[in-house]
């Protein structure tokens, strides 16, 4: 895979990332909620591409657990 290849591969996996903490903060904020949503009758994927807000706020914090 040449190197282009890879920078394009690493940031869908990324975008990805990104789009999966979203997703999971989204559902637990209904299940606190006490929604009861049932992801196999009602899938509910983030569809479009991702603004520069949500990535500033789902994307990867520069602090670290020691």
């Amino acid at each position: 895979m040449d190197t282009q290849g890879q920078a394009r591969a690493m940031m869908m996996r990324h975008t990805q990332n990104i789009r999966n903490r979203q997703q999971s903060m989204l559902d637990r904020t209904a299940s606190e909620m006490g929604m009861d949503i049932d992801n196999n009758q009602h899938p509910s994927e983030i569809q479009g591409k991702l603004s520069s807000a949500s990535r500033l706020n789902y994307d990867r914090s520069g602090s670290s657990m020691s």
